[in-house]
């Protein structure tokens, strides 16, 4: 779904107060100021895939700022990159300042304050996803942000088109391909902060910790279907203590619990609106990823898509069927 909030529904004398507003209920609790005198003009443009977040906003010369009072407002915690589009800006955090120029690619942190200046009137995208999907040490991500990046450059070459594309496509896709692009950009938004990290950190960042995570990650994701997977049975298959193991996840914004969940309901989403001749029951897709109780899997569902596992499925089938694709025949439920 596309949401468009602009300024121009606005009487004069409301336009910032509602463009304030606007812009916390698509992003994060922040204060603007205008730079200019005359009625303020704005507008922001949105789309969901999956748990990202795709914004554009096209705006006067304004000052976004987010202080600790705003981040005590918000709910939750989000990484997000900007892709300037036209005009020119600066973005401060973390006692940098990155400067933006058109095609210019920056990241921030929303749980640290931070200024987005923008001196003239321009456009800007705005990708933001949960910080617990990127599974990234604090200290990684802190060396990235207010960074200028060369978006033909490692990575950053690979993420910039694939954003510009995202920005005219979004509200194209259906919830399973909306979700599976949202995996991607989280993919490559770790590989450019792990990058990026890596150019500017010390040589010894402790490898052996960054390769049993891997290993753990990788010993996760092939028993995923296994009911009795905890951190105590992966602690003992790498002969490491439950406390290390909760230690490697920690140092990466999140727990090995929150991580296992989050890749077992990512399996259940894609199973639920794979398009076939026959359609699993939601309980034998649970069952086939770990989840023992129903209660708990569709609560959990609903929190981390915003609707429950059969309202997925069948979001999904409206989507193929309006595309001209075959209709799923229900198993007995």
């Amino acid at each position: 779904m596309t949401v468009v909030l602009t300024t121009a529904c606005a009487p004069d004398g409301d336009k910032l107060d509602y463009w304030n507003k606007a812009l916390t209920r698509t992003l994060v609790p922040q204060a603007v100021t205008p730079r200019v005198r005359a009625p303020f003009s704005g507008q922001i443009t949105s789309h969901r895939l999956g748990y990202l977040q795709v914004s554009t906003i096209e705006a006067d010369p304004q000052r976004m700022s987010r202080t600790h009072r705003h981040i005590a407002q918000s709910d939750g915690t989000f990484v997000s990159v900007g892709l300037q589009s036209s005009g020119r800006g600066a973005l401060a955090q973390d006692g940098r300042t990155a400067h933006l120029a058109p095609g210019g690619l920056v990241v921030y942190d929303t749980t640290r304050p931070y200024t987005l200046d923008q001196p003239e009137a321009f456009r800007m995208h705005l990708f933001q996803l949960p910080r617990r999907v990127l599974a990234m040490p604090e200290a990684d991500l802190h060396r990235v942000t207010a960074t200028a990046l060369p978006p033909d450059a490692g990575v950053a070459g690979v993420l910039t088109p694939f954003l510009t594309a995202l920005t005219t496509s979004a509200g194209r896709f259906s919830p399973c391909v909306g979700e599976q692009l949202a995996g991607t950009v989280g993919g490559l938004l770790a590989a450019l902060i792990s990058e990026q990290a890596a150019a500017t950190g010390p040589a010894d960042r402790g490898s052996a910790g960054c390769d049993m995570a891997l290993r753990v990650r990788g010993y996760v994701n092939d028993h995923l279907s296994d009911r009795d997977l905890s951190p105590q049975t992966i602690a003992a298959h790498h002969h490491i203590s439950v406390r290390y193991l909760h230690r490697l996840f920690e140092g990466e914004g999140t727990t090995i619990t929150r991580w296992i969940q989050q890749r077992r309901l990512e399996e259940c989403s894609r199973e639920l609106a794979r398009r076939g001749r026959v359609s699993p029951t939601v309980s034998a897709v649970a069952q086939r990823w770990g989840f023992v109780n129903a209660g708990h899997f569709s609560r959990a569902f609903r929190a981390a898509y915003g609707m429950s596992p059969r309202e997925w499925r069948s979001a999904t089938l409206t989507t193929l069927q309006s595309a001209g694709g075959p209709r799923p025949v229900p198993a007995d439920r």
